[in-house]
Formats: C-alpha cells, structure tokens, sequence
C-alpha cells in the first residue's frame, strides 16, 4: 500500500499537478486535430461516428474511475485510512461525470444511427444501472457525519456495485443488442489503422484528463479535512498536522474517532 501512497502524495503536489494539467491539454488537443482533420469519414456513419472519440474514452474512464473505486475501497476497510475513503469518493464523482457524458454522447450518437434518443439496450440499460449504482454511493456517503462510518459504508456500496461493469462491457455478446460489437478482440480490430491510432490517442488523453481531476480533487480534499482539523483542534488540544496525521493514517485511533463525532458541529461553527 506504501507505494500506492506515496503516487497519490506527488499526485496530489502542485508541481505534480502542473505538470499534468498541460500534459494533458497537449494529448486532448493532438486527440481533437486527430478525430476532426486526421481521421476519415466511416463508410456507413459518415461524420457522426467521430463522436465516438469522445464516447469511447468517456467509458473508459467511467470503468478506471469505478475501478479504482472499488480497489480503494478494500484498502479502507482493510487498513482503516481516510486517505483511501478520499480517493474512493473522489473517483466515484469523476467516475458519475463521465458516466453521464458516456450517456448522452450516446444518445446523441443513436439519434440519427437507431433513430431514436433511447432505446432499452442491454448496453445502455446497464450503463444506466451504473450510473445509478454510483450516485447512490455518492448519497450514501451523505448519510452519516462520521467520517469512518461513512466510508465503511459507502466502501460496501463500491465494491458490491463494481460486479455491474463487466456486465455492462459484456452485454453487447451476452445478448441481442442495437449496439455494435467491440471493434477490439483479441487477435482482430474492426477499424481502419488510423481510426485506432486516433481512438487510442483520445483514451490516452482522457487518461491523463482523469489523472489531472483527481490531482485537484485530492488536494482539495486535503484542504476540506486540514479546515475541519484546524476547526477541532482547540476542543482537542492538538496541533492541525497532529490531528490531520492520526485521523489519516492511523486505524481506528483513541483520538480520531472523538474527533468525527465533533464533526458537524466544529464544520458548522467554522
């Protein structure tokens, strides 16, 4: 877990930060020259199948962002650290965002393909399901002040929700569905060449783009706990940093589980 740590510390550093905000404006902006001017027309979409360079990698990082969802949410309730319960809750809302766009890039894409805006897919029925499955986690997050309760339970929500995403990938085989089939399997591509190398530039950039949000998301995260500590400190003779270390990296300590249950009130009256 160390080392996993240590990423989300230089992550979350503004240098780090910086560095990869402009990274990734260059890899969207190489994506976008790509998907508009590279790229040819499809044979049988024509030019709207190019919304596809912001559909696909759009679910793409719906799956990384549940992913890592559920791979933080077994380090919380295994090691008991906030800073996982932060990087869980900061995915899942990344994870919605992109879950939703996912959603309507797809709708906009079966518009003038399907001929309709929605249609009971199993594909768009399950991507549904999973963004509802998410919200809810995200809500269940605002049912309780305590910060360890609240993580246990939405960390159960994270890992019991994840078992949607293969289904949602797989649905397309599984059943009869309006919704073409993956143009990768293995040992054969559908596409022309410079299609995937222009798809595979757009995830890419996406990737850095998810990379980037958490990075800020982290660090405010990091400053919504360091207002709450320097709320509490003085009812808890404790210094902030001391406060902020014992409530994030130890389990279940003397002195942080005190200092959850004075949450609400001390973040009221600051």
């Amino acid at each position: 877990m160390r080392p996993a740590e240590r990423m989300m510390g230089r992550l979350a550093a503004r240098p780090g930060e910086r560095i990869l905000g402009w990274l990734a404006m260059g890899a969207l902006a190489a994506a976008a020259i790509m998907a508009l001017v590279v790229a040819p027309d499809d044979a049988q979409q024509g030019t709207v199948y190019r919304l596809m360079y912001v559909h696909v990698p759009s679910a793409w990082l719906a799956y990384l962002s549940f992913f890592v969802v559920f791979v933080a949410s077994i380090a919380f309730l295994k090691t008991g650290k906030i800073r996982w319960d932060r990087l869980a809750a900061s995915s899942a809302e990344i994870g919605v965002l992109f879950t939703a766009l996912t959603i309507v890039l797809g709708s906009v894409w079966g518009k003038p393909v399907w001929g309709t805006w929605w249609t009971w897919d199993p594909r768009l029925t399950t991507t549904a399901l999973m963004l509802l499955i998410y919200v809810g986690y995200l809500a269940v997050r605002k049912l309780s002040d305590n910060p360890r309760r609240r993580g246990r339970w939405a960390a159960v929500v994270g890992i019991v929700g994840f078992a949607d995403i293969p289904v949602v990938q797989l649905s397309v085989t599984w059943w009869r569905s309006l919704h073409q089939q993956p143009s990768f399997q293995l040992g054969h591509v559908t596409m022309a060449p410079i299609m995937t190398a222009t798809l595979l530039v757009a995830v890419a950039a996406f990737t850095l783009l998810y990379v980037y949000l958490m990075s800020l998301r982290l660090r405010v995260g990091r400053l919504e706990e360091r207002a709450v500590a320097t709320a509490l400190s003085p009812r808890l003779g404790q210094r902030p940093d001391a406060l902020i270390a014992e409530m994030d990296g130890a389990g279940q300590g003397s002195v942080a589980e005190p200092a959850e249950e004075l949450e609400p009130e001390a973040t009221r009256r600051a």
